[in-house]
């Protein structure tokens, strides 16, 4: 389960911003993940809620954004949009995709006290 790593990494980010800005609570904390991340919705939030505690983000909420894969057809010269690794393009059918993002977790906002 890769989930809590990356809540870890999330939560060091959190908490150097929190103390670079002087923020003593963080309430939200809005996340996108990629379609292509392979992160598990609910293991996320489980970790999330687990890493938290003792940290200024302790009970705060966890929002998270899904955002779509973009890929390049090499076959039909197309940017298209996907949703599983080993896809096929939308429009041609073709196999021959070049993933340009869809792939990452990135911390987009937080709300703070």
């Amino acid at each position: 389960m890769h989930e809590i790593s990356l809540c870890e990494s999330t939560i060091e980010i959190i908490q150097k911003q929190a103390q670079q800005h002087g923020v003593k609570r963080v309430t939200g904390v809005w996340l996108e993940v990629g379609a292509l991340s392979c992160v598990e919705e609910s293991s996320l939030r489980f970790c999330f809620d687990v890493v938290c505690r003792g940290t200024v983000a302790e009970g705060s909420q966890l929002h998270i954004i899904h955002k779509p894969a973009q890929a390049w057809c090499w076959d039909c010269s197309s940017e298209v949009e996907i949703t599983q690794h080993e896809a096929q393009c939308p429009k041609c059918q073709g196999f021959s995709l070049r993933v340009d993002s869809g792939d990452a977790l990135q911390i987009k906002e937080l709300e703070v006290e």
